[in-house]
């Protein structure tokens, strides 16, 4: 047995493990961490992106810099609400179904103003598939047995 990290109960292994949980809270946790650095990643390229704006146009730079740096942190804090909701935490599948209602939000709010991207309905369907698998009875049944259940390396 190793010292590694890794090899640790808690260590960097359980963080990603998802032995012993129902096979939609298994595939929800994956689409939420993987959609969390996709964000967290695309904000921060569009940010270094957007520098170059800074000469010409320094007040609308500032916006798009705060708005990349605003899209990796949701990404980030996507990662941890998916961590969180492996583990069995309720508020972390509420603040999940959150993120996929204002992710609607958004997709709605860019097609009424002709703005944005059309990925937005993309990320919103991915995120919906996401949110339905938390609440299925088999989700539901493995989130109220609670400390109880069996899970292994939370």
């Amino acid at each position: 047995m190793s010292n590694s990290p890794s090899a640790r109960p808690g260590g960097l292994a359980a963080l990603f493990s998802v032995a012993g949980r129902p096979t939609e809270i298994k595939v929800s946790f994956w689409i939420w961490f993987a959609g969390g650095i996709l964000g967290a990643m695309g904000g921060l390229l569009g940010m270094l992106a957007s520098l170059v704006l800074f000469a010409a146009a320094p007040a609308a730079a500032a916006a798009v810099v705060t708005l990349m740096l605003l899209a990796s942190a949701v990404g980030v804090a996507q990662m941890v609400f998916a961590v969180k909701m492996k583990a069995g935490r309720t508020w972390a599948r509420v603040a999940l179904t959150a993120l996929a209602a204002i992710t609607l939000g958004l997709a709605v709010m860019n097609m009424l103003t002709g703005m944005g991207q059309g990925g937005n309905w993309a990320a919103f369907l991915v995120s919906l598939a996401a949110t339905v698998l938390m609440w299925l009875p088999n989700s539901r049944a493995w989130f109220a047995a609670g400390p109880s259940r069996n899970t292994s390396a939370e």
